[in-house]
């Protein structure tokens, strides 16, 4: 099974000149959480962003530059590469948008946080089309002191 993970804005907004564009400390909680134990894969640009690997997940970066190298990581130069180079059986496909793109073709599981908020972006998330998925789950939360903006946790399906 292989599951998207992402936080959205209201028009797909991920982000914004390689950084997120909102901060939700109960999302960071809630994916280190799911995440944990599993294979993460995502591309160059979203691990730099990040600045290290992820702890207690087997990283596995795409990138199509043959002789890039990142300490901790295993290095792959495509979706599919990386998949054939995860020995779980439910890899996380961590963004960004282009890997994404690719990945929402052959997902099983998209775990998305709605979040309640139209932002500035440069990266946007692919188009959801509900004749291929359905949401299956969603839990709903209020912003806060330490939350600026409503959000959702949400669970779509492939039918």
């Amino acid at each position: 099974m292989i599951t998207i993970i992402a936080a959205i804005g209201k028009n797909r907004e991920l982000g914004k000149d390689n950084d997120l564009i909102w901060h939700l400390p109960n999302d960071l909680k809630r994916f280190k959480k799911v995440t944990s134990g599993h294979d993460v894969i995502m591309g160059r640009k979203t691990f730099e962003s990040l600045g290290r690997p992820l702890p207690n997940r087997t990283n596995i970066i795409i990138t199509r530059n043959k002789n890039y190298k990142a300490e901790g990581c295993i290095v792959v130069n495509s979706l599919e590469a990386a998949l054939n180079t995860a020995t779980d059986a439910n890899p996380y496909i961590l963004g960004g948008g282009n890997i994404y793109s690719q990945a929402i073709k052959i997902a099983d599981v998209l775990d998305l946080t709605l979040v309640d908020a139209e932002l500035e972006a440069d990266v946007f998330f692919p188009e959801i089309d509900t004749e291929i998925w359905k949401e299956t789950s969603r839990e709903d939360f209020k912003a806060d002191e330490k939350h600026e903006y409503n959000y959702s946790f949400v669970t779509f399906k492939r039918k």
